[in-house]
């Protein structure tokens, strides 16, 4: 597998010019950035949560872990990680743990971490476990589009 059609098609109807970056296959976005020969810092992962009013997905480098805490003080919301079988439902062109950080290309809401902002190149896995799309900053921030930014995460 390559790239999802989903991300595909979202890449395309944005006109954003990318590129896809073969590696050896990883199971983890640090051992991705890693097999990609990237920075970990530049390699954007999407964590999908949810809670009642629905799904969140939270966008941070590779080398940080998700605050709780400090997702509740920003969208006031007690989240809990969405579950194996609901992200294959949410993606179901994707392999299992392989998830754009592409919120709106499938329908979901999306806050991103503050640290993405400035970067000159993004790396992100886009549906498998064996390549990485390579966008430039100010791309990525076109996707990301009117998505809530903050500051949510901390290096591991």
């Amino acid at each position: 597998m390559t790239i999802s059609a989903t991300v595909e098609r979202h890449l395309a109807d944005a006109g954003i010019a990318y590129n896809v970056i073969p590696h050896d296959h990883t199971g983890d976005s640090m051992s991705t950035a890693m097999a990609a020969h990237i920075s970990g810092e530049s390699m954007a992962k999407a964590v999908v949560l949810k809670d009642a009013k629905g799904y969140v997905m939270a966008v941070m480098p590779a080398t940080c872990k998700l605050s709780a805490g400090e997702m509740y003080d920003v969208l006031g919301r007690r989240l809990e990680l969405a579950s194996e079988d609901e992200l294959a439902d949410i993606f179901p062109d994707c392999d299992p743990g392989a998830v754009p950080p592409l919120a709106a290309a499938y329908g979901m809401e999306a806050i991103w971490d503050d640290s993405l902002v400035y970067l000159k190149e993004i790396y992100f896995e886009g549906g498998d476990h064996d390549n990485v799309v390579h966008v430039n900053g100010e791309d990525f921030r076109k996707l990301m589009g009117d998505a809530q930014r903050a500051h949510f995460s901390h290096h591991m």
